[in-house]
């Protein structure tokens, strides 16, 4: 664990000594969208090194809102209390999300190289049970919580930092993101609590 949260230190430290000494050879007003692309490290998973990771595009729609488009992946949406009651067994059960939502942005200071910002997303989960530690069973088990695989809305929210600099942008934030419905399966493993994940997260990316 302290050698991935030493990378995730150096990579936020390379993010943002990039976006904040790159040379700006156009005014905020001329770059309106950017892609960007994220690790993450979300909370129910922090003791392994399992991180998520996608993209996201932006498009201002003015200079205080962005219309965003984010398609990803997050390795565990099982809640905190069940991961941590598996931790104390030798099984390890973990319900991983393939994701693509769209939503608002909303930016404090658009025209600062520093800008806080809030967002609200929703979209669709692709949900999929992994399980190992059982032994000379795990392949039959595995391919027994294939039949759970299912897909139901998500629902996200959260916020961060850009930093920005010339055609470089770099995103160091925080999001919450849940299913909702729970018509999948997959959602038997979380003994009725909601699959979610609490996510920090790090990301570079173009302006254009």
């Amino acid at each position: 664990m302290s050698r991935t949260r030493t990378t995730f230190s150096i990579a936020v430290t390379a993010l943002v000594a990039a976006a904040l000494v790159w040379p700006s050879t156009a005014s905020a007003q001329d770059r309106t969208a950017s892609v960007v692309g994220f690790g993450g490290m979300g909370v129910n998973t922090f003791s392994t090194t399992q991180l998520d990771f996608g993209a996201n595009f932006g498009k201002e729609l003015t200079p205080s809102v962005q219309m965003i488009g984010e398609f990803g992946r997050v390795g565990d949406m099982l809640p905190s209390l069940n991961a941590g009651l598996l931790g104390l067994t030798s099984y390890d059960i973990r319900v991983s999300a393939l994701y693509g939502e769209g939503g608002l942005r909303l930016l404090a200071a658009p025209y600062s190289a520093v800008n806080p910002y809030v967002e609200a997303t929703a979209g669709v989960a692709r949900l999929t049970p992994h399980a190992s530690g059982f032994g000379a069973v795990d392949a039959l088990t595995g391919a027994g919580l294939q039949f759970l695989r299912g897909t139901d809305p998500l629902l996200g929210f959260g916020g961060g930092i850009l930093l920005r600099g010339g055609p470089v942008v770099a995103d160091l934030g925080y999001r919450y993101k849940q299913v909702v419905g729970a018509d999948s399966l997959a959602s038997l493993l979380s003994a009725g609590q909601p699959l979610r994940t609490h996510q920090v997260r790090f990301g570079i990316g173009v302006r254009f």
